[in-house]
């Protein structure tokens, strides 16, 4: 079963998908007149927000979007190097500016903390934050010395870190990149670059995106094979099981949504592809 939402008309070259917990509702990133569009289960557009600007409220270049369990949508900026919170109206309650080069992937953990990757800076950041409140607790690196580190993602179960790193910049043809692992301790479990899945899988895999299912397992974009592949979990890493094969032209963003849906970015024709588990 496959849902489509947004489209040409309504999403432009978007970069960034997550899932609120509790609701169902989507928040999309993208480069439209306003950022942030915030969808409902049945894929009416519920909310539209961050304008391109330097006012409070404005997002010069959303990367990547998460909603964390208390409902409160963050957005990485990096045309302003920052880190914004926002609540579901729109209201902007946070700027996080932390000395960040160039923040990119983000993804919130069941306590309400965010993992942030600093492609620039190569390094992966713990955000915790009063975000009702609009006040910062921590900001602390939990690893350095990452290759251009990009999509991020949390285990909801067991509190495991994934993140994929772009290993060099001259795109899907000549460019590789590298998932890797770590326990909710930052002990890394796991690493497989493209070279490594080439060994193994008929076909070169170039990831942009990845998540966690429901049982820990890590799920991944390929845009070479305009696929999203299930890599197993971290003490099996990597198996190789295709989960969408075909329909997509280039998957940029993943998330599961309560109900275990896989929601599906696709940036080559501007939607979201929502399909269900069964």
């Amino acid at each position: 079963l496959r849902l489509c939402l947004g489209g040409w008309g309504s999403l432009v070259n978007p970069t960034g998908v997550a899932a609120c917990p509790r609701s169902g509702r989507l928040a999309v990133a993208h480069d439209g007149k306003k950022r942030i569009h915030v969808f409902g289960p049945s894929g009416f557009c519920l909310q539209r927000f961050g304008e391109r600007g330097d006012a409070g409220n404005d997002i010069k270049y959303p990367l990547d979007v998460t909603v964390t369990p208390g409902g409160h949508v963050v957005v990485s900026d990096g045309g302003d190097r920052a880190v914004k919170a926002f609540d579901f109206e729109g209201r902007g309650v946070l700027a996080v500016r932390e000395g960040f080069c160039l923040p990119w992937g983000l993804d919130a953990t069941p306590e309400g903390e965010v993992i942030l990757t600093d492609s620039g800076a190569g390094a992966l950041y713990r955000l915790a934050a009063d975000w009702e409140r609009g006040q910062l607790q921590k900001c602390q690196v939990i690893w350095s010395q990452l290759v251009s580190p990009r999509g991020v993602a949390v285990s909801q179960t067991s509190g495991a870190i994934v993140v994929i790193e772009h290993l060099t910049a001259q795109g899907p043809n000549n460019g590789s990149t590298r998932v890797k692992v770590f326990t909710a301790e930052m002990e890394l479990v796991g690493q497989v670059d493209t070279f490594g899945l080439n060994l193994i899988f008929p076909s070169k895999i170039y990831t942009t995106a990845v998540a966690f299912d429901r049982e820990g397992r890590v799920v991944v974009t390929d845009v070479c094979s305009q696929a999203v592949i299930c890599l197993g979990k971290p003490e099996e890493f990597p198996i190789f099981n295709p989960l969408v094969s075909h329909g997509l032209s280039y998957p940029v963003g993943l998330t599961y949504m309560a109900n275990n849906s896989l929601v599906v970015l696709d940036s080559g024709d501007h939607s979201l592809k929502i399909y269900s588990s069964t």
